[in-house]
């Protein structure tokens, strides 16, 4: 029964350092989960234009010197 031992004093020093943890208040929550939705879909719309200059300068290249015709 050595296991049983290490595993209550594994759960009771986890609660012992729960209770040590500073959580975040509603409102702050809110605000990161609001700046990380934004800063996603802005770094989403960013990468679709890349992505669409990269396909297009790779298709004029490609006109241009017949590679793949």
């Amino acid at each position: 029964m050595q296991w049983w031992k290490r595993l209550k004093t594994f759960l009771s020093e986890v609660v012992a350092e729960t209770k040590k943890v500073t959580w975040p208040s509603k409102q702050e929550v809110i605000n990161t989960t609001t700046v990380v939705v934004a800063a996603s879909f802005i770094f989403g719309i960013y990468l679709y234009f890349c992505d669409l200059v990269f396909l297009f300068l790779t298709q004029k290249l490609f006109d241009v010197f017949g590679v793949f015709s």
